[in-house]
Formats: structure tokens, C-alpha cells, sequence
């Protein structure tokens, strides 16, 4: 170093990723190297408000304020890797990401496939996914404002369908755009109540399903149960 010259500070965001991957990620079974690669790549600083950002690397889930004060919580990142990971995602993918949010799972998931369609139901959260994607200069992204459950079937088939968070019902649209050979991974709650992580596949047009891990989340509106009444 010349005289007088002073090294430039480290990043500490890009240490608390690091820190992240190292103790949590790579600790709950995630190996694979591009999607671990890719955990270190994308600030989810950035895609949280200026109050979460301290919390960005944590293993909890967070909730963001969307539409007139609803809430959506965020699966914590060690889960929403492995997620990613049970995907098998191929850098020739259309991908399709549902509840998309603040756009983060969308980021990760445009450095991994060739295409990515992010849908969002709730105004304020669709927007600011938007928003986040072109700041971080996601070019292979586009966001749909639309229900949940309709997916985005002008844009399908897709190769790898992520629905960011927990689902009871209701998948049958999105199955239905899977293309042959597809993946559609989410947390699937089970009828006691228990969340598994799932990966479903179509193949021949027959949809087949493999759990992958236990994972603890509320179930998304859109994705619930219908109520059922029992009479005595």
C-alpha cells in the first residue's frame, strides 16, 4: 500500500452473506454450488424496507407490509434455498415464481434459470418487486400483477414453478403449467397442520411428488383449505 493511502473498508453486508451461507445455508443440507453461489451474489438487503435490512441475513422469517397493512411473511433464507435447491434448476429454465413479494426469491432465481416471471397479487408488494428488480438490474425478470392461483398461464409452460410459501390447496392451475419435465417446489401443509417442503414433477402428464424437508410456515391466503364442516 503507498504512504498516506488507506484500504477501503469491507463491505458488511457482503460479510453477513458470507456468514449466512457459511453457518446456516450450507448447515441445512444446501451443496449445491451455483445456488450457493448465488446466496452470496444477491443483496437481500435491498430487497427489504430500511427497517428490515438489519435482519436481512437472520434465520427468521419477516413479514412486509403490503396492501392496506396485510402482512406477507418471507420463508427465512436457509429455507428458501434449499427450496430452490429441490428445484433442480437448469440455466436453460423458464421459471415461474409465485407470490413473489419484495422480488428477492425472483433474483435468485434469474441468475439460475434463463427466464423468470415473477406474480404478485398485492399492488403495493407488486410494485415494489418491480422496483427492486430494476435496481438491482435483473434484466431477465418481469413481474405480473395477478391472483396467486392463476399463475401466469399466457407465459407458460414453465420448467420450475416456486411458490414462495406454504400452500394447503389450489395448485392445480399452477401443475397445469408445468411443462413436461417440470418442477414445482413449495412448502405443502400436510391436513395435522405440519408443513413439508415438496417437490412436485410432471412427467407423461402425471404429476408425482417427493417431500424434501420440514419447514414451518404460514400458509398463503390464496393457497388455503376450503372450510369444511363436520355435523354431529
Amino acid at each position: 500500500m503507498l504512504d498516506g493511502a488507506t484500504e477501503a473498508p469491507a463491505d458488511p453486508w457482503s460479510e453477513l452473506r458470507r456468514t449466512m451461507v457459511d453457518r446456516q445455508i450450507k448447515t441445512f443440507d444446501v451443496t449445491d454450488a451455483a445456488v450457493l453461489s448465488r446466496m452470496l451474489e444477491v443483496p437481500r438487503e435491498r430487497f427489504l424496507p430500511r427497517e428490515l435490512a438489519p435482519l436481512a441475513y437472520s434465520d427468521a422469517a419477516l413479514d412486509l407490509e403490503g396492501e392496506s397493512g396485510r402482512a406477507r411473511r418471507l420463508p427465512p433464507p436457509l429455507v428458501l434455498a434449499r427450496l430452490i435447491q429441490g428445484a433442480r434448476v437448469e440455466p436453460s429454465d423458464k421459471a415461474l415464481v409465485v407470490a413473489a413479494a419484495s422480488g428477492y426469491a425472483a433474483a435468485l432465481l434469474a441468475g439460475l434459470a434463463k427466464e423468470v416471471v415473477a406474480v404478485e397479487s398485492d399492488a403495493v408488494l407488486a410494485a415494489r418487486c418491480r422496483d427492486n428488480l430494476a435496481a438491482a438490474g435483473v434484466a431477465n425478470a418481469r413481474v405480473l400483477e395477478a391472483p396467486l392461483v392463476a399463475g401466469a398461464p399466457l407465459a407458460a409452460p414453465f420448467d420450475v414453478i416456486l411458490v414462495d410459501g406454504a400452500a394447503a390447496a389450489n395448485l392445480g392451475p399452477l401443475l397445469d403449467q408445468l411443462a413436461d419435465g417440470g418442477r414445482l417446489v413449495t412448502l405443502l401443509q400436510t391436513p395435522e397442520g405440519a408443513c413439508v417442503a415438496t417437490r412436485f414433477e410432471k412427467s407423461g402428464g402425471a404429476i408425482g411428488s417427493r417431500a424434501l424437508f420440514d419447514a414451518a410456515h404460514p400458509v398463503l391466503d390464496a393457497f388455503r383449505a376450503a372450510e369444511s364442516f363436520t355435523f354431529a
